[in-house]
């Protein structure tokens, strides 16, 4: 410990190096980046025939090396400490004689100008870039410009680091402002054996005579697995892209000695454009009881298929892993803006980097599975991409669900791990039998269809969200003496999304008159093009905003409705509250929303909320409101289906509520319209709580 400086400013003082090189001996002492480990980097800059300048050499075995491999020969070491070059002196000079140690400050160095070809820093920035007092800085910039003399046009200074976040945007900012080419490598680590957790770095900053008035930089970073240099448009960028490296290093560093207590994520980017490519979650599973074969697997989430609740959640994850029996489980989810060709060619891509993430103990040679839902990666067909200006980037696409389902969603990029609206996918109808003879005949003209290819119509019978299912159900609390399906309701829905409710609602209910209101006209572009979506004299469109249309009608026709139902989601993500925005639940609004319900009618909210106490605020004003609430949570969701009655003598009994619900399933396949069996209100109803 006494070798350690009293402060950092000793860092650049020769006593006290002369001080630490006596005490230290003859041992070589390495900051971090041992040789084999820069080899690969050095030989790209520096050619056999280059004169290099070694600044800050210390005993460093760095130009030794480089010496005895031939990289180099005419290397001229320098340092402050008149004690270590007298070491080195002494200990190389006689079997390198083409090297030379010399002491001298590298802020006043006595080379004349354009001298070398390379300079070479190997943590002599680091030590004295401690902080950003006027003074460092100033000596920094000294530094800098004694280099930058002393190096011909063309040439490279190369300066191995750690990459602090203000030694690099230092750098960086100082020669790209000089017209310099600036270029980042990350060194490639040797596993167990590297001092250091955090990675290594060399900057590469190429000399070019700067034009006066060019603004233009040249800014790039480079990594083991890419092919050619990335470039980034700003220091800012280049210092934030070394920051991703570095917390990458840190969480395959945490990975690697103990288990996770909690579930750890992470983008891995497309090398090319730097978006994300694959999202990683790593799922420890203590409990499992651990063989040689099941300590570590790689499970590659279906494409489309992100969102649902057992890959799109830490609990369903947390029983995917245990399921699958496995210590630890990396979830591998596709990004829809990328091309995968097959699980092999994932395999292939991801093998060296989910290692980086395997559990301690794990033998190097250990083959690790991949796996997946049915062995395949799943279908992701993107059909529309759009902007709105309420809702931002958007996505509608179709995806394979289970059993060969096809379903068509819409996603809102600014929250893309969640399914804004879902619909089912009809399968293509079978040619008419009067068509098979001419089929055959034409057989070997026409391609075969692709059997991967999702079929195009839209099953406007089956409700794909499970809280759209609670909320059908909860019209069985419309007080009427009449089957319900026959009966005539009006029914104002706020919010169309894809428009599956308030279509399921048109066609189920076929006296119903069905009022949607939108404030986003894309939305209703994007309904009517892609899922399906019509109007009629039944069913209206209103573009508007949703507060000022229910507080219009409740100044105009009051007790108009049989039936309210809110399904609009929030565009503040910084509330713990998703659906609806907080504005829908204040109680002079709700008001309003009583104001426009019939005496026995019902108003039927989603409320998403993850905060518990704003929650329970919101439970307590809709209990100021409505006299009568009923709730029904959904399983594996965090959506919770709120029933709002203003009449507390329309209270109902669960058993009378299961009697209906059953009712209103037989009137409704009655119908004539295809039934799931997976709709099942009465489960739905059998489930709800009164608040």
């Amino acid at each position: 410990m006494e070798l350690l400086p009293r402060s950092p400013g000793e860092f650049g003082s020769a006593r006290y190096w002369d001080r630490f090189f006596r005490q230290r001996g003859q041992r070589p002492f390495e900051w971090y980046g041992a040789f084999p480990e820069l080899c690969p980097v050095l030989l790209k800059y520096v050619r056999p025939r280059d004169k290099v300048l070694v600044v800050g050499c210390g005993n460093s075995e760095l130009s030794e090396q480089m010496y005895d491999t031939g990289m180099c020969e005419d290397i001229v070491n320098i340092d402050i400490s008149d004690a270590v070059i007298r070491q080195m002196q002494e200990r190389s000079t006689s079997k390198r004689p083409k090297m030379s140690y010399l002491q001298m400050d590298m802020l006043h160095m006595d080379f004349p100008d354009a001298h070398f070809q390379v300079a070479l820093d190997k943590g002599t920035l680091d030590a004295i870039l401690t902080d950003d007092e006027e003074v460092t800085l100033a000596k920094v910039d000294r530094m800098f410009a004694e280099i930058s003399r002393v190096l011909q046009v063309g040439g490279r200074y190369l300066c191995v680091s750690l990459a602090q976040a203000h030694v690099l945007k230092k750098a960086v900012e100082y020669f790209s402002q000089e017209g310099w080419v600036v270029r980042v490598h990350e060194v490639p680590t040797s596993g167990d054996k590297q001092q250091f957790v955090l990675p290594v770095f060399v900057y590469v900053m190429t000399k070019f005579r700067k034009i006066p008035g060019s603004a233009l930089q040249i800014l790039e970073i480079c990594s083991e697995e890419q092919d050619k240099p990335l470039r980034l448009e700003s220091a800012e960028r280049l210092v934030e892209a070394v920051k991703d490296r570095q917390h990458y290093a840190l969480l395959c560093s945490q990975v690697s000695k103990a288990p996770c207590g909690e579930q750890l994520s992470l983008d891995l980017c497309d090398k090319a454009s730097g978006r994300p490519r694959y999202t990683l979650h790593v799922v420890d599973s203590p409990a499992v009881k651990l063989s040689r074969d099941n300590r570590f697997a790689i499970f590659i989430i279906p494409q489309g298929r992100e969102t649902e609740w057992l890959f799109g959640t830490e609990e369903g994850r947390r029983q995917l892993a245990a399921s699958a029996g496995f210590g630890r489980l990396v979830t591998v989810a596709l990004h829809r803006e990328q091309h995968y060709e097959g699980m092999a060619s994932i395999q292939a891509e991801l093998s060296g980097k989910v290692m980086e993430l395997a559990p301690p103990g794990l033998p190097a040679r250990q083959q690790v599975p991949f796996l997946s839902v049915g062995g395949d990666i799943g279908v992701r067909k993107v059909w529309h991409c759009g902007t709105s200006s309420l809702s931002g980037e958007f996505v509608v696409e179709d995806v394979k669900g289970n059993d060969a389902c096809y379903f068509r969603r819409l996603i809102f990029l600014s929250n893309r791990n969640v399914v804004q609206s879902e619909a089912r996918l009809l399968a293509p109808a079978p040619p008419p039998a009067s068509s098979l003879s001419g089929q055959k005949k034409r057989k070997k003209d026409k391609k075969k269809p692709c059997p991967t290819e999702p079929p195009m119509a839209i099953d406007k019978s089956y409700l794909c969200c499970e809280h759209h299912k609670a909320m059908v159900a909860g019209l069985c609390l419309l007080g009427s003496s009449d089957p319900l399906p026959g009966a005539p309701i009006a029914v104002l829905v706020v919010g169309l999304g894809g428009g599956s409710l308030p279509l399921f609602v048109h066609d189920y209910f076929p006296q119903a008159h069905v009022a949607v209101v939108e404030i986003d006209p894309s939305m209703l572009e994007v309904a009517t093009r892609w899922f399906g979506f019509s109007q009629d004299d039944r069913m209206q469109v209103h573009i508007a905003d949703g507060l000022d249309h229910v507080a219009k009608l409740a100044a105009e026709a009051p007790a108009q409705y049989d039936a309210i139902m809110f399904d609009v989601d929030s565009k503040d993500l910084t509330l713990g509250m998703s659906c609806p925005p907080l504005a829908f639940v204040e109680k002079p609004f709700l008001e309003k929303v009583k104001t426009i319900l019939k005496p026995e009618g019902v108003f039927v909210l989603n409320l998403v909320c993850r905060d518990a106490r704003l929650k329970e605020s919101v439970l307590a004003i809709l209990r100021e409101v409505f006299p009568l609430l009923y709730a029904r949570r959904i399983d594996e969701e965090v959506n919770e289906i709120l029933f709002c009655q203003p009449n507390p003598k329309s209270r109902r009994d669960p058993v009378e509520l299961t009697v209906l619900a059953q009712a209103l399933e037989g009137s409704m396949q009655q119908l004539g319209h295809s039934w799931d069996s997976s709709y099942a209100l009465a489960d739905m109803l059998q489930a709800i709580t009164i608040l």
